[in-house]
């Protein structure tokens, strides 16, 4: 079964240039990490400093695999760079997830 993940987030105005250029090239280990940890179709958007994230999940333990992505060091290396660029609404908290109201395929 797929789990389908919205999210919003908002960046520090100063810190949206570099989020846009890390996201230019997001390092090949993050990515193996990202496919890793069993997330497809992810996607993110910007509107001025407002983000959207989309992704799936397709594994069956979505703690265990976020654990492990956090885990990682190379992606927390990453998490060094991507996430001064993030106001936060709460200390570690960066993306907010939204509540799916509608879907067709």
């Amino acid at each position: 079964m797929i789990r389908r993940f919205g999210q919003t987030a908002k960046l520090k105005p100063d810190m949206i240039g570099e989020y846009d250029r890390l996201h230019a090239a997001v390092w090949p280990d993050v990515l193996k990490t990202i496919k890793e940890s069993n997330l497809r179709n992810y996607s993110i958007y910007r509107n001025g400093d407002e983000l959207f994230s989309y992704f799936e999940y397709t594994g069956t333990g979505y703690e265990g695999d976020m654990e492990k992505m956090a885990a990682d060091p190379v992606t927390g290396l990453w998490w060094t760079h991507t996430h001064p660029c993030f106001i936060q609404k709460q200390k570690g908290i960066f993306y907010t997830d939204m509540n799916e109201i509608f879907h067709i395929d």
